[in-house]
């Protein structure tokens, strides 16, 4: 486990959709929030009426988003809005320069990204942009990168040794599960009865779960891509 605290630093948690920063990293956001750190929010992709979109469904992702920011305090939320399942058919030259601006201007030390063997293409396609915008002689004030699962994607992808995510740092949670759980909740839609993926029990049993292999009540696991020290 590594600590989170030790001085003040501004970190960036990307979204390829809304709720995969919750889903995936929800309880390290809100420590981080709690540790004084400045955090930013990177939301890709959005809903809009344009792509078959309901306009009440697009106004109400939009109040999702709102609550969702001030629920984790975030210093600032970036929205891209790039049409949702639909990353694949974008230019990657136009998803590396909108992401890069983001990073230029936060200037962070700390990223945390989507997997890059999500079984959803959004995700796969998104690592490799936002991958493409921390390397070191680029984006010198990045110093860490953590890669994170994600309920329902994470979980999906296939069975091949090369797609498995095989964490190696945990943050410990057990204070912010809770928290963590009722602003997942703010999501309507994105929720559902046990055993749907995004249910409150599995969110709950994968925190135990990753909390076990640490010796701690609950965790969230990533994959350390980067760090410099």
């Amino acid at each position: 486990m590594f600590e989170i605290g030790n001085t003040k630093r501004k970190v960036l948690f990307i979204a390829v959709h809304p709720d995969d920063e919750t889903l995936g990293c929800g309880g390290t956001i809100l420590k981080h929030a709690a540790s004084g750190d400045e955090i930013h929010w990177l939301i890709i992709t959005a809903i809009n009426v344009e792509n078959g979109w309901d306009k009440q469904r697009v106004e109400s992702r939009q109040k999702e988003i709102f609550q969702v920011s001030d629920a984790y305090g975030f210093s600032c939320t970036h929205n891209l809005g790039f049409p949702t399942t639909m990353l694949d058919t974008i230019p990657m030259n136009d998803l590396i320069s909108s992401i890069s601006k983001v990073i230029m201007t936060v200037e962070p030390g700390i990223v945390y990204l989507p997997n890059r063997s999500d079984i959803h293409t959004d995700h796969q396609t998104a690592f490799k942009a936002v991958a493409s915008c921390t390397k070191s002689f680029r984006y010198p004030f990045v110093k860490r990168t953590l890669m994170y699962e994600c309920l329902s994607e994470t979980e999906f992808a296939p069975a091949l040794p090369s797609d498995v995510f095989v964490p190696n740092v945990f943050v410990d949670i057990s204070a912010f599960l809770e928290k963590k759980i009722e602003i997942m909740k703010l999501y309507q839609g994105e929720h559902g009865e046990f055993p749907f993926p995004r249910s409150v029990e599995n969110i709950k049993a994968l925190a135990r779960y990753r909390g076990a292999t640490a010796g701690i009540d609950a965790a969230e696991a990533f994959v350390s891509l980067k760090e410099i020290i």
